[in-house]
């Protein structure tokens, strides 16, 4: 099988960043210099249409809601299956008028069985990134920004909540609404937060490789980078925001995108 429109991917070139914030919670800390090797990475996250060809070609188990994860426990139920809803798939086909907007509703795993799909189909492997390699394209080339744009939130660059009191009226916005990084990537702030491949850990900044880290070997938690449209804390907006997770989350909020080595 091959696909009628290939990824939109984008080239980062190989070279060092200075990765966390100094002025953000010890996860974050210390800030460090890190040096990723040259990669391919999604000018988009996966969208609908993309994740259907997936699951018409294999079968794979359409985004629905299944058993709730960790993340809506505490009596929160009723308010994540309302607003996971709208992103419900019908059969093998992605909610009507969502195909340009980022796949929702998908765990850490299934993410990774659309990369190996995506590897066979492609010749070349597909993966999700490292935390290193997907913070290094969020800052697009630029040191010490707290946003993909600046040190200011800007709404018109991203899609986040404004306010609690409008999340059952917002949702996610077609990929490439709003204008891109200096790397050329849209929606690395807001919209969708996106899996990495590593582990959590809290302290892993403090030991981590100065080439190419991946992570811990094993752990408890994972991460989600870039925030969301469900986000009104615009700190977890940041390039350097990491959001920890338990391995069984998925939401309307949840999405990936891919990264390709050379």
């Amino acid at each position: 099988m091959t696909l009628a429109t290939p990824p939109d991917l984008v080239r980062i070139p190989a070279g060092d960043f200075l990765m966390g914030a100094a002025d953000a919670d010890e996860e974050e800390r210390p800030v460090h210099r890190v040096y990723v090797s040259e990669f391919f990475i999604g000018r988009f996250a996966v969208t609908e249409d993309e994740f259907a060809r997936f699951i018409r070609a294999t079968g794979y188990p359409a985004p629905a809601i299944r058993g709730l994860p960790l993340i809506a426990t505490g009596g929160r139920d009723a308010l994540f299956g309302e607003l996971a809803a709208p992103y419900v798939w019908d059969r093998a086909e992605p909610p009507e008028g969502l195909g340009g907007h980022p796949v929702v509703l998908v765990r850490y795993n299934d993410a990774l069985a659309y990369c190996r799909w995506l590897s066979e189909v492609l010749g070349r492997v597909a993966r999700l990134p490292t935390e290193a390699e997907w913070e290094k394209a969020a800052r697009g080339g630029a040191e010490g920004l707290r946003y993909p744009w600046g040190n200011d939130i800007d709404p018109s660059r991203c899609n986040f909540l404004a306010g609690p009191s409008v999340k059952r009226q917002r949702g996610t916005r077609p990929a490439g609404t709003y204008s891109p990084n200096a790397y050329g990537l849209c929606d690395m702030a807001g919209n969708v937060w996106e899996w990495v491949s590593d582990w959590y850990s809290g302290d892993y900044y403090s030991e981590s490789d100065a080439r190419d880290p991946r992570g811990p070997e094993t752990g408890r938690m994972r991460i989600v980078r870039g925030g969301s449209w469900v986000n009104d804390d615009v700190s977890m907006l940041r390039c350097a925001c990491r959001h920890r997770v338990p391995p069984d989350t998925y939401s309307y909020s949840v999405g990936f995108r891919i990264v390709c080595s050379p």
